[in-house]
């Protein structure tokens, strides 16, 4: 039988994992996804069945197994799969990024132009790295691939389907930042390990953390550590990661909802080989014919626009798995309690809320426009006054009509009690 640890973790336990920060040089660089979000996941790994017979470890062990990795070269396949709970939204990313579509910067090869498509549904992504100064990820489409390929401080990118390439390179100071952070520029979760990491970093006082049996993915022997909020009120349930038992690295991660259902973020290998990939899989030239767009040229577009031509933030931070007290300092953001059920206050420019509408056209919209507005979301009223909770399976907000906004990954209640204590 799987052995079964039921000792938990404490804040010293956390402090391991993200004071040894060499782990992290197995990350595959992601500029591709952009948001956490912990929301982008991936479809549950091939595994044999059976669950092996492994020799038994308690969660410490585990944790600091996955701290003490070391592992930089590997190559694979993975599967992605989100389920927020909301449309699929496509390429319309695209259309709103600095650069993207709907803007005079063009470029749709750009990192930030394919995050939405990682948000939701199923995705197939080959990854390669050899340290922390190469790294390659592509996600397979149907008859086409996108590829971002980084390269000792240089980015490039490629989309088959448009023909369209995108170009960034970091300057010394950057290069120097990244290699200290063992992260390709832009780097945001996309591997098991890089969600296993998010996660671990929220353990603490506020978290369960447990050895609970063990599996095979990708061919692989797995220990099962299982990650779970203390705190009512979290949409999260449990995050469970598989975590090789050779070499300490996560090839498995599952994010479950509160409310049930299919995983929100499901994260596996399916193929995984952990020899030094060919060095040709870090070589990128663009096809002849094809267009290219330079980084610098989107910034510049951005900043015209009124932007900062900044690249979006990781799903997993979005997604509530690193906690919110670090935006604590931010202009017109106040952080409301701690750990998984963190809740961002944020005020907004104006003090307004959703605009309202009337049936002989009294109001701020059309009757008709007010009555999409309101099938979105659902009304709530407090000692706050009144406003409108927008729902997804992890991260609900509430806005009020004075024009606050309370965000995290926390359920309805939660929201509108954080709204009551804030009066």
């Amino acid at each position: 039988m799987a052995p079964n640890d039921s000792a938990e973790t404490t804040g010293k336990a956390t402090g391991t994992v993200v004071g040894r920060r060499k782990a992290a040089r197995y990350i595959v660089p992601v500029a591709v996804a952009g948001v956490a979000a912990a929301t982008i996941g991936l479809v549950p790994a091939l595994a044999d069945s059976g669950d092996p017979e492994l020799p038994k470890i308690s969660a410490q062990e585990l944790i600091e197994k996955i701290a003490a990795s070391d592992e930089q070269q590997l190559s694979g396949t993975l599967k992605i799969s989100t389920d927020l709970g909301i449309p699929s939204l496509g390429g319309l990313a695209g259309s709103f990024a600095p650069g993207g579509a709907g803007t005079d910067g063009g470029g749709s090869a750009a990192p930030e132009d394919k995050l939405m498509e990682l948000a939701s549904g199923t995705h197939t992504l080959r990854v390669a790295a050899d340290g922390p100064d190469k790294q390659r990820l592509s996600i397979l489409g149907n008859a086409a691939e996108y590829s971002l390929i980084h390269n000792k401080g240089e980015v490039w990118a490629y989309d088959s389907k448009s023909g369209e390439a995108y170009h960034a390179a970091a300057d010394a100071e950057q290069q120097k930042q990244q290699k200290k952070e063992h992260r390709a520029p832009a780097g945001v979760p996309t591997t098991p390990k890089e969600f296993a990491e998010q996660a671990l970093a929220a353990a603490g006082d506020t978290t369960s953390v447990t050895v609970d049996g063990t599996s095979r993915v990708a061919g692989r022997d797995a220990y099962q550590l299982l990650i779970k909020p203390k705190q009512a009120g979290s949409t999260v349930a449990s995050v469970r990661v598989a975590v090789d038992a050779a070499n300490g690295v996560p090839l498995k991660f599952t994010l479950s909802a509160n409310g049930g259902g299919k995983a929100v973020v499901d994260a596996g290998f399916t193929k995984v080989d952990f020899s030094r990939p060919d060095a040709s899989s870090f070589s990128f030239t663009p096809p002849k014919g094809a267009k290219v767009t330079e980084a610098d040229d989107l910034k510049d577009a951005a900043e015209q626009q009124g932007g900062e031509g900044k690249a979006p933030e990781g799903l997993a931070e979005l997604g509530g798995l690193e906690g919110l007290e670090g935006l604590g300092g931010s202009q017109g953001l106040n952080v409301i309690g701690e750990g998984w059920t963190s809740i961002a206050q944020i005020k907004t420019p104006g003090g307004s809320g959703l605009p309202t509408g009337g049936s002989q056209g009294s109001g701020d919209i059309p009757a008709e426009a007010q009555g999409f507005l309101d099938a979105l979301g659902d009304k709530v009223t407090g000692k706050f006054g009144s406003g409108t909770v927008f729902k997804t399976r992890l991260v609900n907000a509430l806005l009020t009509d004075d024009g606050t906004v309370y965000v995290g990954a926390v359920t309805k209640d939660a929201l509108v009690q954080a709204a009551n204590g804030a009066k």
